[in-house]
Order: structure tokens, then C-alpha cells, then sequence
């Protein structure tokens, strides 16, 4: 116990021995304090002094516990350093993501791809009129060009860079938000996977994270938000404890009888090399494994609110189930930005011991931040908690929403700020994978390989990440729907009538085009049953995968003759 309470307690209890000058006016101004806040206070003052009472007579052990939790250090977090590094750990995802949708933009939504942007609009605005501009949030409402498309991609890429370098942060991130909400807007379903969703809202609130600076330095910063470094606890702990929770709230029987990763190595959207080997390992260790995603995922995230020693705990837990992610499957930028997020559990003391000090100058008093950003950051705060806890209560919880929660979300939704999260709920316990073919002559068959997925039983499955092939993805649901017993859908149907049409945009998202002099006359899709090959059947063969014939997705078609 501090000396100022110590002699609070003192006098109170009217001891002969009178405390110090100093602290005696201390007593007074606590006692002019106490009479002016009402009988509220009066009522409240027993319980208090109660407590102290308490906190004095285990003095030495609540120091133990403290230092346990805190460290050696008893200064107040700062974040200074995590500010520094998650915001550049942010730039450098925005970029992966910018540059990998460049490469695949006019295949995906380009005037000759698989979804166009311009009649798409125009189909919205004479549906909708004006109210598609807040419906459907994108700058290609003023232009739908590929022109422009490829300005948002190498835009974003170069902002990224500002991001980097640290110039304009705020302007740098707004803007960086507004062009991916743009391309997700219109590229639909190719960017509608939850890191993408996790990326617009990490980066709306990095806004008001960032230094209020054209061109930042430490020994001019303010200091970093407390309310935006809190939402963004709030946001780390949403995703890990909903990925957790929902693998029990969804009924999977695999998640309860902790069997899932039996399956999950070879059924995964697109696995690696060491996806085969980690599906090799014995049933016991899969079990253990998924025992340990549970504790990282379901217990952990509650140490994100804690003492600085519990976020470092929380820190390397949820780094460890990333960077085995990473190892063991292709989740695009998805870990990278999970990780990202985690660097603000450390605080400055942490960073202070791993990076070289030379490189920064701190202020040299700590200023708060000003009001206005004060004043925005709880207009975020009060709706941003609300709506995630409305996000996730459908889907992690499993309750129905209100009719004012449902206005809520449809008002919110198009701007994909607050999200719900939750990876792999139901574990799929098979692999279907569709083989797309054209010929001429419906009786001679040719394949079209993609470049990532699983094809050729022989090739070997490799490591894309953190770029993400979208139209390979998107495969991977397709034979969902196929298994689900759902018809093909628009983008898949469209793809077909690219492959039909012979656009080259969409065969450069291709590995191999067998008709290079000409579209076939009929295309279909048929389905295997894919598997990863055991230990004996690799040796023996050579192959990574087997495979058995399942059925027909889309019977033989053709484009229809022009008159």
C-alpha cells in the first residue's frame, strides 16, 4: 500500500499518531472531496475503506501477484512501438492483397472476365436507382472502366507503400479502405472470404489508431489511442473466441470427438506440401491437436484483456496456431493479418528489449491524445461493440436476431466495418473436386488445369499463400455446392461461358488451356472424390492424391449458334 493511502487510513481511524504535513492535507482534500460528492459517496466510504483495510493487511502479497502479472515494471502500458509495427505489419498486408488481386482483376471482373463490373452496376442502378450507391459502397459507380479497376489495384499497392514508409498514415488508411471496400463491392463473390472482410475492418480501425501526423515521429506523437488500441483487443478476441466457439455451437460431431484434423489436411481449400505429411500423423496426436486448438482459441482470447504478463501468454498462443496455419495450408494473407493484430498485445517494454532503440526517440512526456480524436474514437466504440455483438450471435451463438437488429445489420452491412467471424465450423469429411473439360466432337475429352488446386494425382501440392488464386478458391465451394446437391452458380456458369468463348484473361487465371487454336464446341464438369495417398500408395505409384469418379456437374454444353 502507497503512502498517501496509508495515511488516509490513518486518519480516519484518528490515531495519536498524526501523519505528515504533507499527507495530512492530503486527508483534507480527500474529506472535502468526500463531503462534496453527496451521500452516495458517504454510503460508498465504509465498503471502500473496508477494502483498503484488506489491501493493507496482504500489502506483501498483492505486490507478489502484481509483480507476477505486470512484470517487474509498474509504469503504465504504452504502445507506442506496437502502434509502429502494426501499422507497417498492415501496410504490407494491404499490399499482398492489393497485388494479388492486380495480377487476376481483369480475368475476375474486367469487361472480358468471369463477372463483369459494368453491366453488374447498371443491373443494380435500374433495380435500385440511388439508394444502389449506399446499397453497393464502390468508387466504380463513377467508373466501371478496366482502366479503373487496374487505378484501385496499383492505387492501393502504392498507399500500401506510404503505409510502410509511414507518410500520411490517416489519409493513407482511408483511402486504402475505401478502394478494397470498392473492389469487394463489385468483384462479389471472389472477395467475399472472411480475411477480406477482416481486412476492412482492421484497417477502418487502424484510422483512428494511427499517429495524426503528415510525417509521424516519436518525438512528436501523441499517445496512440487508448479506446482504438481496445477495439482492437475486442476485434482479436472476436475472431479467435467465435473460430473457437462456433466448432461447438455448429453440432460437427468431428469438432466433439476431437477428430476433425483426421480430415481437415486433405480437404482444406487448397493444402501444401506439408499438408500431406501432417495428414500422416497417427489419430491420438490429431486428437491432441485439436484439443490444443480448442484451449487457444476458446481460453486463450480471455487473456487479451489482461495484465501485460496474460497478453504476452495470449501473444504467443495465438502466434503458435497461426504460423502452424501457415506451415500446414494456404489462407492467403488471413494468419499474416491475425498476427498483425496481436502485435499491439505488447506493449513498449516488450518491444523496447527486441528492437534497437537507436532507431526511435520518444517524447519525452507522454501528451494524450486530442479531443476530437477522443470524441471519434467513442462514436466508433458505440457502434462498433453493439453491432459485433449482434454479428455474432447468430452465427457463433446460434440466436435469432430482432427486428431491430436485422435493420441494424442490412443499414451496416454493405460497408463490411463490423463482421462476424468463424473459420471451419462444420469440417468437410470428403473432397470432391471438379474437372472441367472441353471437346469438339463430345467424344474426346480434354482437361483445363488449374494452377493450384489438386488435379494431376502426381503434382505435388504446393505453397501459394499469401497470394490467393481466386477462381481456385472459388472451386473448392463450387463442389460443395455440387455435394450439397445445389445447381451451378452464376460466376461458375459464367466461367464456362468464358472457357466457351475463348477470353484470355479468364485462361490466364489457368495453368494449362488445351485448345489454343480454338474454343472447343462443348465444355463440361465432372466430379471426383479425391484423397491423399497413404505412405505405401506414395512410394508405390508416386502419387500425392487418388481419386474416384462421383458423377456430373454440368452435362455437355455448348454456346448457342448465331443465326
Amino acid at each position: 500500500m502507497d503512502l498517501p493511502n496509508r495515511a488516509n487510513i490513518l486518519c480516519r481511524l484518528r490515531r495519536n499518531r498524526p501523519p505528515r504535513s504533507n499527507t495530512h492535507s492530503r486527508c483534507d482534500a480527500d474529506q472535502s472531496s468526500r463531503n462534496s460528492s453527496g451521500k452516495a459517496s458517504l454510503l460508498l466510504a465504509p465498503f471502500v475503506d473496508g477494502w483498503r483495510s484488506v489491501l493493507g493487511s496482504h500489502e506483501t502479497e498483492c505486490s507478489r501477484y502484481r509483480r507476477l502479472l505486470r512484470g517487474a515494471t509498474a509504469r503504465k502500458s504504452t504502445f507506442y512501438l506496437g502502434r509502429w509495427i502494426f501499422l507497417r505489419a498492415l501496410g504490407v498486408v494491404y499490399l499482398m492483397a492489393f497485388l494479388s488481386l492486380e495480377v487476376q482483376i481483369d480475368g475476375l471482373i474486367g469487361s472480358s472476365g468471369i463477372l463483369p463490373v459494368e453491366p453488374y452496376l447498371t443491373a443494380v442502378w435500374e433495380k435500385l436507382g440511388i439508394v444502389g450507391y449506399w446499397t453497393y459502397p464502390t468508387l466504380c459507380w463513377f467508373n466501371a472502366t478496366d482502366t479503373f479497376l487496374h487505378f484501385l489495384s496499383v492505387g492501393g499497392a502504392f498507399l500500401s507503400l506510404l503505409l510502410i514508409a509511414g507518410v500520411c498514415p490517416i489519409p493513407s488508411l482511408i483511402a486504402l479502405w475505401m478502394f478494397y471496400l470498392s473492389l469487394s463491392t463489385v468483384a462479389r463473390t471472389f472477395l467475399g472470404f472472411q480475411w477480406d472482410t477482416l481486412l476492412l475492418e482492421v484497417g477502418f480501425l487502424a484510422i483512428f489508431l494511427a499517429p495524426n501526423q503528415w510525417f509521424p515521429r516519436f518525438s512528436r506523437e501523441r499517445l496512440p489511442s487508448r479506446i482504438a488500441i481496445w477495439l482492437c483487443f475486442w476485434l482479436l478476441f472476436r475472431l479467435m473466441f467465435s473460430a473457437g466457439l462456433v466448432k461447438l455451437t455448429s453440432g460437427d460431431l468431428s469438432w466433439r470427438h476431437l477428430t476433425a484434423l483426421n480430415y481437415h489436411y486433405e480437404t482444406q481449400p487448397i493444402p501444401n506440401a506439408l499438408s500431406w505429411y501432417a495428414h500422416q500423423i497417427p489419430e491420438n496426436w490429431q486428437k491432441i491437436s485439436v484439443a490444443c486448438v480448442f484451449i487457444i482459441e476458446i481460453l486463450s482470447p480471455f487473456l487479451i484483456f489482461g495484465p501485460r504478463r496474460l497478453r504476452l501468454v495470449a501473444f504467443f498462443a495465438i502466434n503458435f496456431l497461426m504460423v502452424l496455419i501457415i506451415s500446414t495450408g494456404n489462407y492467403c494473407f488471413f494468419n499474416l493479418l491475425a498476427i498483425a493484430l496481436s502485435v499491439l498485445l505488447l506493449d513498449d517494454e516488450y518491444w523496447k528489449r527486441i528492437l534497437p532503440m537507436r532507431w526511435f526517440k520518444f517524447p519525452p512526456t507522454a501528451v494524450r491524445s486530442s479531443l476530437t480524436n477522443f470524441i471519434a474514437a467513442i462514436i466508433v466504440a458505440a457502434l462498433v461493440i453493439p453491432l459485433s455483438v449482434i454479428q455474432m450471435k447468430p452465427r457463433v451463438f446460434r440466436l435469432k436476431l430482432s427486428d431491430i437488429e436485422k435493420r441494424l445489420y442490412s443499414w451496416t452491412a454493405p460497408y463490411r466495418t463490423v463482421n462476424g467471424y468463424g473459420l471451419f465450423a462444420n469440417m468437410t469429411e470428403s473432397r470432391p473436386e471438379i474437372i472441367i473439360q472441353g471437346s469438339d466432337n463430345r467424344k474426346d475429352w480434354r482437361d483445363y488445369a488449374f494452377k493450384w488446386k489438386p488435379g494431376d494425382l502426381q503434382r505435388l501440392p504446393s505453397q501459394v499463400a499469401p497470394h490467393q488464386p481466386r477462381v481456385d478458391w472459388q472451386m473448392w465451394f463450387e463442389a460443395l455446392n455440387y455435394q450439397r446437391g445445389g445447381k451451378p452458380t452464376e460466376w461458375f456458369r459464367g466461367f464456362l461461358v468464358a472457357l466457351l468463348s475463348g477470353r484470355g484473361p479468364v485462361l490466364d487465371l489457368l495453368e494449362h488451356n488445351p485448345f489454343t487454336k480454338a474454343p472447343p464446341e462443348y465444355i463440361r464438369a465432372i466430379v471426383y472424390d479425391y484423397r491423399f495417398t497413404d505412405r505405401a500408395e506414395k512410394e508405390s505409384t508416386g502419387n500425392w492424391w487418388k481419386r474416384e469418379y462421383t458423377g456430373v456437374y454440368v452435362y455437355p454444353s455448348s454456346l448457342p449458334k448465331e443465326k
